[in-house]
Order: structure tokens, then sequence, then C-alpha cells
């Protein structure tokens, strides 16, 4: 089924920023709706190939994205099979070579340490060059720096930044924070939105209905 240009590209006259949802297909991704990313250099719809990378079907592993997130250029998803095994005596990856070295292929996936699926919650900004590792988890509402390494879990509401990524602050106050992940509005329908929007934007979290 072709989808239409439209609901690839939400900016009119912009073919840098798709709705992710719509230029995925690989089922081992799941992005939620109005998610978007933006690629000043590549064809953003080539997301799949050029940002999800070692993503091999062998690994059973998972991209999930969330609702509302806005992925900047460049931001980089690297999965399991960028590992090499740290136990081994040597690192040199000899089972994905298994046949030229005559090796059963079932010991193909222990070549790496697996550490699982790359989960995104929802309203996450990502930013520009970013690398989140395998087996991390973004909280809601987490702001990824520019050209942050991402080698660990990030709580919701909060800003990283840094090669390790480390925490910069949070975004809100507990309380805040709390009171958002109850109401999650990025849930709610669009009509419904769209009536808060004045004070989703501008921070007035009391003035939600």
């Amino acid at each position: 089924m072709t989808i239409p240009e439209k609901n690839i590209f939400p900016r009119k006259g912009d073919k840098a920023t798709v709705y992710l949802k719509n230029v995925v297909s690989d089922p081992a991704i799941s992005v939620g709706d109005y998610s978007m990313y933006n690629d000043f250099v590549n064809d953003p719809r080539d997301f799949e190939n050029n940002n999800v990378l070692y993503h091999y079907p062998i690994n059973h592993d998972r991209l999930v994205i969330g609702k509302f997130c806005s992925i900047a250029c460049g931001a980089r998803f690297l999965f399991n099979s960028a590992n090499h095994a740290l136990g081994s005596l040597s690192t040199y990856p000899f089972p994905i070579f298994a046949d030229e070295w005559a090796l059963d292929w079932a010991c193909v996936t222990e070549a790496w340490d697996n550490k699982g699926d790359i989960q995104v919650g929802n309203d996450v900004w990502i930013g520009y060059e970013a690398v989140i590792m395998a087996g991390v988890t973004i909280g809601d509402g987490a702001i990824i720096a520019a050209r942050a390494v991402v080698t660990k879990d990030v709580p919701a509401y909060s800003i990283v930044g840094g090669i390790p990524a480390r925490m910069i602050r949070k975004r809100f106050s507990d309380e805040v924070i709390q009171c958002l992940q109850e109401i999650k509005w990025w849930d709610w329908p669009k009509a419904r939105i769209m009536a808060n929007f004045e004070a989703i934007q501008s921070g007035r979290i009391a003035d939600l209905k």
C-alpha cells in the first residue's frame, strides 16, 4: 500500500522531516503517532537503513519509540550486533564468519553481549547525532543532548548529555513530573490536545483540562 505524501511529510514544502510511523516497515521497529525525524543530510525516509544500525533479525531485538518524539538529524540507535563479547579471549567476532570457519550458525548470537531492546518513551527529544546503545530505556519527556552517547537508562523528564551521557538536570519538579506521567497527554485524542495546546506550550500544567 502506498502512503500519501501528506502523511509522510507533515510540513508543506519540507522533504527533510517525516512522520516516522509512516516510513518504517521493519516489524521489529515500532513508532507511535506524530513522532518525527528530521534529516538534512540524507533522505529521512531511509531512517531504518541509516539510523538503526546492527539491527539483525537473528537477535530478535526491538526498537520501540513512543508518541510525539522529536529525533534530530543523524541520531543513531546501535543494537546488540555492534557489541563484541568481552568475556571472550578475543574480541574478534568469529561466529559471524561461520562459513569461513566452519562453525555452527547456532553460535552466532554468542559473538556479542546481548543487552536487549531500545525503548524510547513519549515526548522524547533526541538531539543531533546522539547515539543510543542497545538495552537502553529512555523515559517520557526526556531530552538527549546533541552528540551524547547514551549507555544507561534515562529517567523521565531528565536532560542528559556527554560521553557517556550523564544527568544534567531534571526538567521539572518531582510533583510536576508525577502529574505529567499521570495525565499522559500524548494519549489524548487530537481534539483534546488542540484544546489544551496553549497550556501545554506555555508550561501551565494547572490549566490542563
